[in-house]
């Protein structure tokens, strides 16, 4: 083999510096090794974009609930008592209120008219009956699940628990039922009034959620005063029955308001000494 030949086949085995592991031409990186690319060097401009998550859902397309149609349905109660909304008006919102499917179409029923005033903490759940919020008052046991009046009369005053329900009757007779500082066995309980010749008194504090289905012939199931808002965890109270030649009234009153505590009164001491006031004549 002439010394020529040898020589070629030296600098082939060897390589010219130009190609090699890879260099500066795009096809390696600098240190002889692929780039982040695949094809060495550095990416080009090319690049694939990070994938962008799909937005989530519209709030106003969401399914309204029961409570949220509730809701609303009182507060055109409300409006119409305060002679916002004519009856014709009402009635037209209460039955797109009950059919509404979503926030969207619950929304347009009370736009135009004026947010509840909410009701101050000072008379809201628990406000001075010492029990606490609204969850503390709910659980346990029922006191009674009746109360009879016969030509006579009945009371359920102070701190009691209401039964999921209670059933109270009054013939020639009376009777109270105050949920003021009441505590309830469940969230939702029913008092199922019968009024013959007679009458019931119920009072609710503000804040709970008071639906009356009562009916009366030749009587009445009235409601005087709106609990306002319903404030979180408050109970629904469920007023039914029937009067008959009776009355059945469901009043909305704030807690009462627990008074000072009397000052003891000193006894009486010794009769003041020092010198008399009286000049001698």
């Amino acid at each position: 083999m002439s010394d020529d030949r040898r020589d070629r086949e030296d600098a082939e085995d060897r390589g010219d510096g130009r190609g090699g592991h890879g260099g500066h031409d795009g096809h390696g990186g600098p240190d002889g090794h692929a780039g982040p690319d695949g094809h060495g060097g550095r990416p080009g401009s090319d690049a694939v974009p990070a994938e962008r998550k799909p937005p989530g859902p519209n709030p106003g397309d969401l399914r309204a609930s029961d409570a949220d149609r509730d809701r609303v349905a009182e507060r055109l109660r409300d409006a119409v008592a305060e002679g916002r909304l004519d009856m014709d008006e009402f009635e037209e919102r209460l039955e797109a209120a009950y059919t509404s499917r979503t926030y969207a179409e619950l929304e347009p029923l009370t736009r135009d008219l004026p947010a509840p005033v909410a009701v101050p903490a000072a008379s809201g759940a628990g406000a001075g009956t010492g029990v606490g919020t609204w969850p503390g008052r709910i659980g346990g046991p029922g006191t009674s699940s009746a109360a009879v009046a016969v030509m006579s009369g009945f009371q359920r005053v102070g701190q009691w628990t209401v039964p999921a329900r209670f059933d109270a009757v009054a013939f020639w007779g009376g009777g109270k039922i105050d949920l003021r500082e009441a505590l309830f066995s469940e969230r939702e309980v029913v008092i199922n009034c019968f009024a013959v010749m007679g009458g019931i008194d119920i009072v609710v504090p503000p804040g709970v959620e008071l639906d009356v289905r009562g009916f009366g012939l030749m009587g009445a199931f009235d409601r005087k005063g709106f609990p306002g808002p319903t404030e979180p965890g408050a109970p629904r109270v469920v007023v039914t029955g029937f009067a008959f030649w009776g009355g059945v009234q469901v009043k909305v009153k704030p807690p009462k308001t627990p008074k000072p505590p009397k000052q003891a009164k000193l006894p009486p001491g010794p009769p003041p000494t020092g010198p008399s006031l009286r000049k001698d004549l």
